[in-house]
């Protein structure tokens, strides 16, 4: 008697001799091969990587910005060798005086210690965004010089374009000794949680000697050194026109500066890759671009700003295409850092958390499906007036991507970005990237449906009339490319 498998056994060969098989067959099994292909692609960047070798009880998370300054004002006390702190800008305020102060006291206590700041060029030469330009950051940095005579700290003002609007340097890290203390942070008030508010980022300092130096000399080489780099806590330093040539140069130069070292770690240990990148062609924006379809069941990404490049929301769709799941962590509008409330006169760049907020209900309502079906998941982050910052993607509980860049067509563009790449095979990390995660979900409310999100009739006054005119000569999109 013939079994039922091999009826269907014979019935399909029948089938294929006659040309009569089932085609929904072959589609899904092509379909499968493709995805397959597309992965292994996608999985053969990351495979060629070199990777550093990292050990774990050299990771260390931290999960509130409190404990990020405190740990920061730790390691500084007791550096040894070298100190080079970058950020977007060092503020005049009471957190970024007890950062700057630190520094000054350890180079006081021991001389021979390294001591450097980087931090934006054009960002530390004005006030705040609608502020005048007087009594600026580099202002305080050139009186904290004078009232230090013999105690040298250079603070590097680093111009990454001939406009702020075009291009600010948006690398991160604080390299003490062989740490690197990681963060998306600034520092000031908010992101060092000095006083009532505070901004939420990422926080996580990883010993490792061989990245730490990796990082500080290509810091030392390209933008130390770099064409068109002054140092600010000088009062002489050049005005930015009399730059301007040597500042184009300087862009130019930075979009072919990659890391370049020898991996230690292969694919499966415990390891980490650092990043840079200037430009969409950057291999920052590749990687990111290639780690996103290597999720077998999940990705999770947090941005400040919902404003994905187009290519990273194909990556998306894609994956929920193929049955994954993506879940989606943004700050509520009024999270946003540019967020003014409706009892504050309102100025040009208030709109900008509305624009962020129109993206993502449009992007929810193309795919309210997979909203449906809880295959997309987006949360909302909102902690009373407090602000969210945080940035980054995770990948299964395989890879975790430490950044500063923001994920959105500025950042894939225009900003000097970097990142940490951390590949966790064996799961060593598991109970610290949990946490984390858990912690970052706390203050945030599911989106259910699209019309969940408040649409432009809803909006201020002022903000409505602001956004249809943007929308009436088309330069809202233009907005969100650049800020």
């Amino acid at each position: 008697m013939t079994t039922l498998a091999g009826s269907n056994g014979i019935i399909a060969r029948l089938r294929r001799l006659h040309g009569t098989e089932d085609p929904s067959i072959n589609r899904e099994e092509t379909h499968c091969d493709v995805v397959k292909i597309k992965r292994n692609k996608h999985q053969q960047h990351l495979a060629q990587l070199p990777k550093l070798s990292q050990s774990v009880d050299d990771v260390e998370f931290f999960y509130a910005p409190a404990e990020f300054r405190e740990a920061l004002l730790t390691r500084i006390a007791h550096a040894t060798q070298r100190i080079c702190i970058i950020a977007l800008y060092l503020e005049q305020d009471d957190g970024g005086k007890g950062i700057l102060q630190a520094l000054y006291d350890a180079k006081r206590q021991r001389p021979e210690l390294d001591v450097r700041v980087l931090v934006d060029w054009h960002r530390a030469q004005r006030g705040r965004i609608g502020a005048a330009a007087s009594n600026t950051n580099a202002d305080w940095y050139c009186r904290m010089a004078n009232e230090n005579p013999g105690v040298d700290i250079p603070v590097y003002g680093v111009p990454i374009n001939t406009r702020e609007a075009l291009g600010v340097l948006h690398f991160k890290g604080f390299i003490i000794d062989d740490c690197v203390l990681y963060s998306g942070a600034s520092l000031n008030d908010v992101y060092l949680h000095q006083h009532d508010k505070y901004r939420y980022d990422r926080y996580q300092c990883i010993r490792n000697g061989k990245m730490a130096d990796i990082m500080f000399d290509w810091v030392d080489n390209n933008l130390v050194q770099g064409r068109g780099v002054n140092r600010l806590d000088r009062p002489d330093r050049p005005r930015s026109p009399e730059i301007k040539n040597d500042i184009r140069q300087y862009r130019q130069e930075l979009r072919d500066r990659s890391y370049h070292f020898v991996g230690t770690a292969g694919d499966e240990e415990l390891s980490v890759t650092p990043l840079v990148g200037l430009g969409k062609s950057s291999l920052l924006n590749k990687t990111i671009f290639h780690l996103m379809p290597c999720a077998e069941h999940k990705l999770t990404i947090c941005t400040p700003y919902f404003n994905l490049p187009a290519v990273l929301v194909r990556n998306i769709i894609q994956l929920l295409r193929d049955g994954k799941q993506v879940e989606i962590i943004v700050g509520d509008k009024t999270a946003n850092d540019f967020y003014i409330p409706e009892d504050q006169p309102f100025k040009i760049i208030g709109a900008l958390p509305y624009l962020y907020e129109i993206n993502l209900r449009r992007f929810l309502s193309r795919l309210q499906y997979y909203v449906n079906t809880d295959q997309l998941i987006v949360r909302l982050w909102k902690d009373d007036d407090n602000s969210y910052h945080l940035k980054g993607m995770w990948v299964d509980d395989e890879w975790m991507l430490l950044t500063g860049n923001n994920l959105n067509p500025r950042a894939w563009r225009l900003d000097l970005e970097n990142a940490i790449l951390i590949h966790d095979p064996k799961r060593q990390l598991g109970a610290m990237r949990e946490k984390e995660l858990k912690l970052i979900r706390t203050h945030t409310t599911v989106v259910k449906h699209y019309r969940d999100l408040q649409s432009i009739a809803d909006y201020p006054v002022k903000v409505r009339k602001l956004i249809r005119r943007l929308r009436r000569i088309r330069i809202d999109r233009l907005i969100s490319r650049i800020l």
